[in-house]
């Protein structure tokens, strides 16, 4: 085999040890005390501390197996809280564009209202400027009462102007006769 770098030692220990709380050396040195302890031909005492020790080890393994499962167990329910999460942001999201589109909607009523009350308002302005329809009557009857008297005036005038024509005519035929008259009497005093 060739030159292994440390490197790949220390990724391959971080694989086997997991979060790196060192529980591979521990099941190792667990595993060369146990032998021991099996192959020891020691006094009773000795043996008793080294399986009070085994113990120990034991329960750091199960302690840190346990953490381990705990920790798993949290980042599955974690994981389960993020999807809720997601899915109830996306659900907001979703809530949020119709309440948008909504608005927009209720934007354009809005306008919509106001530019006719704008259309209103100067449409009230200009018939403000005129009189009111009751007013406007009056004075089409006041105007049409002028107009029957002065219609009535002017046949009375154009009926004294017909009567002073035919006068005016009659004083003239009436002057021509006289003058007919006066020159065809030469003797008369008039006359010299």
């Amino acid at each position: 085999m060739g030159a292994v770098t440390d490197d790949e030692v220390i990724r391959k220990r971080l694989l086997i040890d997991g979060d790196g709380a060192g529980d591979d050396r521990r099941i190792n040195v667990l595993l060369k005390s146990f032998t021991k302890w099996c192959n020891s031909t020691g006094s009773p005492e000795e043996g008793f501390t080294q399986y009070q020790r085994m113990l120990g080890t034991l329960a750091q393994c199960e302690f840190s197996m346990g953490k381990t499962l705990l920790v798993y167990d949290m980042n599955l329910r974690e994981m389960e809280n993020y999807e809720k999460i997601y899915t109830d942001i996306e659900q907001n999201i979703t809530s949020a564009h119709d309440k948008i589109s909504e608005c927009k909607k209720e934007i354009q009523r809005a306008k919509r209202i106001r530019k006719n009350r704008q259309e209103y308002d100067a449409l009230a302005k200009v018939i403000q400027q005129h009189p009111d329809r009751h007013e406007t009557l009056k004075q089409l009857e006041a105007l049409d009462k002028e107009l029957q008297q002065l219609s009535h005036i002017k046949e009375n005038v154009e009926d004294k102007l017909e009567l002073r024509k035919k006068q005016f005519h009659v004083l003239l035929s009436t002057i021509q006769e006289l003058q007919q008259t006066l020159e065809s009497k030469p003797d008369s005093p008039l006359n010299s």
